[in-house]
């Protein structure tokens, strides 16, 4: 099984996030994450600000299929839907993007498939997704389809790798550390 690194490379996650769209304040582990300690009584289950329960199970598999389960949790296992539901709820102009985009991959499941996109199995799911992403990263983001996958896609990957399983276990950051020695940069003279 390839890395999740390689697996993003190849739907093209990597690489377009660099630059958060957002202000500090709206990054996921800010947000979110606790302190493992802390997160040993759940609250129960989250409730969706700008999505109804089916609408946020729909983006979470979109998001899931953008950033599976390997050897580290996918997208639901960071939480990276929640995240993205407080983006969207915090933005009209991503709440009608989602909202029409969410239907429209209902309606394109229904059309192809004969089933809602949760109910598709993981194959079909990724069948109905690849040319979207494949717009995407050719910067043809014109359908509502495109448009959808393209925020999804973005949001994921920002969700992802801001929070603890992103950036801590996938990612290798310790934070601030303490070192020893301060490594130099060397400028050759001229």
């Amino acid at each position: 099984m390839a890395n999740r690194r390689e697996s993003l490379k190849i739907i093209g996650a990597i690489g377009t996030t660099c630059a958060f769209p957002f202000s500090a304040d709206e990054l996921y582990g800010q947000h979110v994450h606790t302190p493992a300690a802390a997160q040993i009584a759940p609250q129960g289950p989250y409730a969706a600000k700008s999505f109804t329960a089916a609408e946020f199970r729909t983006m979470s598999q979109v998001a899931e299929r953008i950033i599976p389960t390997t050897d580290t949790p996918g997208a639901i296992g960071a939480g990276v839907p929640q995240y993205i539901d407080q983006v969207v709820s915090a933005n009209p102009e991503h709440k009608r993007a989602f909202h029409a985009g969410l239907a429209w991959i209902d309606k394109e499941s229904g059309r192809r498939f004969r089933k809602k996109f949760v109910e598709l199995s993981e194959p079909q799911q990724v069948e109905l997704l690849t040319p979207l992403s494949a717009a995407v990263d050719a910067g043809r983001e014109s359908g509502v389809g495109e448009k959808f996958f393209g925020l999804v896609k973005r949001l994921a990957a920002d969700g992802y790798y801001t929070s603890q399983v992103g950036l801590v276990r996938e990612l290798g950051y310790a934070g601030n550390t303490a070192m020893e020695k301060f490594p130099t940069c060397d400028i050759p003279e001229h």
